[in-house]
């Protein structure tokens, strides 16, 4: 089942190729999004959520062939972590590769990928070049993040371009885990949706 019409396909499309940014939900809390290549979106969502500079946004998209070409050659516990978690509730923290935006990053040699399980933001993907999202959660810093479109709306509706319903496909409300992965090691930064044991 399609939930984004045509005209709404188009509208995402057009935003974003105009430095828009866009807010969306995802399998966890709602999130904001712009184009990886745009450093203009980027600053912008900065700006939005009066988040400190040091913190670097993540790259999202709905399939991890997508996500590849930001990252450094996979290593084997990479591999097996993207197997087991993806799409899901964990964001893996990853080498970067040249084709990652240092404005990104926030200078940091990592990146973080994840592919949310959510119909909405996976055809949300397919209407954008590159199929990758440059994002962050939809609040601003120090505040809870939206978990509803209605909460969405009231806390980014008058500063994000364009707030995207979400068609009924609800986010569950708890932040990804996020994992560093370097070599073979892994290191839980964030404890969220997902648990494992290391």
């Amino acid at each position: 089942m399609a939930y984004l019409s045509n005209q709404l396909k188009q509208k995402i499309k057009n935003t974003l190729d105009n430095d828009g940014v866009i807010a969306f939900v995802t399998d966890t809390v709602w999130g904001l999004g712009c184009l990886p290549s745009s450093k203009k979106a980027v600053k912008k969502i900065y700006e939005i959520k009066k988040r400190e500079a040091k913190k670097p946004l993540i790259l999202m998209s709905n399939n991890i062939e997508n996500l590849l070409l930001y990252v450094n050659p996979l290593t084997n516990k990479a591999k097996e972590f993207i197997e087991k978690y993806f799409p899901g509730a964990l964001t893996l923290v990853l080498k970067k590769s040249g084709k990652t935006p240092d404005f990104i990053t926030s200078g940091f040699d990592t990146v973080g990928i994840r592919i949310p399980d959510n119909k909405v933001f996976q055809e949300i993907c397919e209407c954008i070049e590159g199929k990758v999202l440059a994002t962050t959660s939809a609040n601003l810093s120090s505040e809870p993040s939206a978990k509803t479109y209605k909460q969405a709306l009231e806390k980014v509706g008058n500063t994000a371009d364009l707030v995207i319903e979400d068609f009924g496909q609800l986010a569950k409300g708890l932040e990804s885990t996020v994992a560093l992965i370097l070599e073979n090691e892994v290191r839980v930064l964030r404890q969220g949706a997902v648990k494992f044991d290391i």
